[in-house]
C-alpha cells in the first residue's frame, strides 16, 4: 500500500535521469545555454532601450520576449543546474518555492504567446494599413497592448494555480525536472476534474487564439503583398514577417512536441529532457533571429563592434 504524507511542505523533485557518464557534459551544455540566453537577451533589452532609433512599436513589443526569457531562466535554470549535481534523495524543494516556480513557468510561456499575437497585429497594421499605422499605434496604444499581454497571462495563470493551491496534498514527489501545474495537482488525492478541465480549456483557448491570429493576419498580409506591385515594400514585409513567424513556429512546435510526448508514458524521460529544451531553444534563438534579420539592430551593434575609421592627419 502507498504511504501518504498529508500537506507536507517539503517535496522531492525527480529531476533529469541522466546516465552518470553524461552528467557533466549535459550540465555544461545547460550552463553554457543559460549564460548565452542571459547575455544575448539582456543585451537586446539594453540595446532597444538605449538606442532611440529602436524606439519603434515592433522593437518595443519584441523587447518583451527577451525580458520574459531573462526572468524565466533566472528563476528556473540555477535550481535545475544545482539539482543535476545532487543525488536524487537530496533534490528537495519547499512547497511555496515549487508553487512560485510553477507560476513563473506557465506565466512566461503564456506571455510569449500573447506578445507574439500582438506583434502579428502590429505587422498587419504596418503592412495592410500603413497610412493609419502611426495614428493607431501611438505610445499610449503600445503601453496598453503590452500591459494587456502581461495582464491576460497573469489572470489566466493565476486561476490555473489558484485551483491547484486549494487542493490538499497526500504525495510529495514531483515527477518532473521542475515544478509545473500538472505536477502540483497530481500530488493531491482529491478529485482534480476541475483542474483538468480548466487546464485543457486554457491550453486549447491559448493555442487556438495564437494560431488563429497568425493565420488571419498573415493571410491578409500575403494578399496585400500579392496584389501590390511595390517590390521594396514586399521585400521589407517579407523580412520582418519571416522573422516574427520563425520565432513563433519554434515556440509552437517545441510546445506541441512536449504535449505529444505526454501521450506516450514509455518516453517520459525524453519528454522531461524536451521540456527543459523547450525553455532553452526559443530563449537562445530569439535574439539571434531578430539580431541577424533586423537592419536597425545590426546597424546599432556595428557601432560597438566595428572599429571606427581614423582619418589621417594632414
Amino acid at each position: 500500500m502507498e504511504n501518504y504524507t498529508y500537506n507536507s511542505f517539503i517535496l522531492q523533485l525527480e529531476g533529469l535521469n541522466i546516465v552518470e557518464d553524461f552528467i557533466y557534459p549535459v550540465f555544461f551544455f545547460f550552463l553554457f545555454s543559460y549564460f548565452l540566453i542571459m547575455v544575448t537577451n539582456v543585451g537586446i533589452v539594453v540595446l532597444v532601450f538605449t538606442d532611440k532609433n529602436l524606439h519603434q512599436p515592433m522593437y518595443l513589443f519584441f523587447c518583451n520576449l527577451p525580458f520574459n526569457d531573462v526572468l524565466q531562466h533566472s528563476l528556473m535554470a540555477p535550481r535545475l543546474l544545482t539539482d543535476m549535481l545532487r543525488p536524487p534523495p537530496e533534490r528537495l524543494i519547499n512547497y511555496y518555492e515549487c508553487v512560485v516556480q510553477a507560476f513563473t513557468t506557465h506565466m512566461f510561456s503564456t506571455t510569449s504567446h500573447t506578445v507574439l499575437m500582438i506583434m502579428a497585429f502590429d505587422r498587419y497594421l504596418a503592412i495592410c494599413n500603413p497610412l493609419r499605422y502611426a495614428a493607431i499605434m501611438t505610445n499610449k496604444m503600445v503601453i496598453k497592448l503590452i500591459v494587456s499581454a502581461w495582464g491576460v497571462s497573469l489572470v489566466l495563470v493565476g486561476i490555473l494555480l489558484g485551483l491547484t493551491i486549494r487542493l490538499n496534498r497526500c504525495r510529495t514527489q514531483i515527477l518532473n525536472p521542475y515544478c509545473d501545474n500538472a505536477s502540483l495537482f497530481k500530488l493531491s488525492c482529491e478529485n482534480v476534474l476541475i483542474n483538468n478541465v480548466y487546464g485543457l480549456t486554457f491550453t486549447v483557448v491559448l493555442f487556438t487564439a495564437s494560431i488563429g491570429t497568425m493565420v488571419l493576419t498573415y493571410s491578409k498580409i500575403t494578399i496585400v503583398c500579392l496584389t501590390t506591385k511595390n517590390k521594396t515594400m514586399n521585400r521589407k514585409a517579407l523580412k520582418t514577417c519571416s522573422t516574427h513567424l520563425l520565432v513563433y513556429l519554434i515556440m509552437l512546435f517545441s510546445a506541441m512536441f512536449i504535449i505529444i510526448l505526454h501521450r506516450f508514458p514509455e518516453y517520459s524521460n525524453y519528454r522531461k529532457f524536451c521540456s527543459v529544451l523547450f525553455h532553452i531553444f526559443p530563449g537562445s534563438l530569439n535574439s539571434f533571429i531578430y539580431g541577424v534579420q533586423s537592419k536597425e539592430i545590426r546597424k546599432t551593434l556595428s557601432k560597438f563592434f566595428v572599429p571606427k575609421k581614423i582619418l589621417p592627419s594632414k
